[in-house]
């Protein structure tokens, strides 16, 4: 009888942890994203950023500054924090350095086996771009 009421605190307490989990992953139902007037990028999937300065759409890099930080807040502070400011559960998108413009399209278009989800169907190359140049805008963590 005692080792039934241990189990079933024991599943109770476990379910509690999952259910924990999924709300702290955060909201990730994508959200729409209004890309304005920068120029469409096309479907093949670009390997450098083009709104970073002196890049194709260097030019544009505030306009994209500007989408990227109303994408980031629909689609990415849920998980990544506000101004991509991680409360530890996630990297603080800042500071990640060693991601290169390659390493970072594949994986917002694939998504990670720890759970961040892919990209590829919600979010278009002008989103996810505006979202990388957004984010090179912030002042690095100290």
């Amino acid at each position: 009888m005692a080792t039934s009421f241990s189990l079933r605190v024991t599943l109770a307490a476990a379910m509690l942890g999952i259910v924990g989990t999924v709300f702290a992953h955060g909201n990730v139902t994508p959200q729409p994203v209004d890309t304005g007037n920068l120029p469409e990028l096309g479907e093949k999937i670009l390997t450098e950023n083009p709104f970073r300065e002196g890049n194709k759409y260097g030019e544009l890099s505030a306009q994209a500054i500007k989408v990227g930080e109303s994408a980031y807040t629909g689609n990415c502070a849920g998980c990544h924090g506000i101004r991509a400011m991680s409360g530890g559960l996630t990297p603080d998108l800042r500071a990640l350095t060693e991601w290169d413009d390659e390493f970072y399209i594949s994986r917002v278009m694939k998504g990670t086996d720890r759970g961040m989800p892919s990209w590829k169907k919600t979010l278009d190359q002008n989103a996810i771009w505006a979202i990388k140049t957004y984010v090179e805008s912030l002042p690095k963590p100290e």
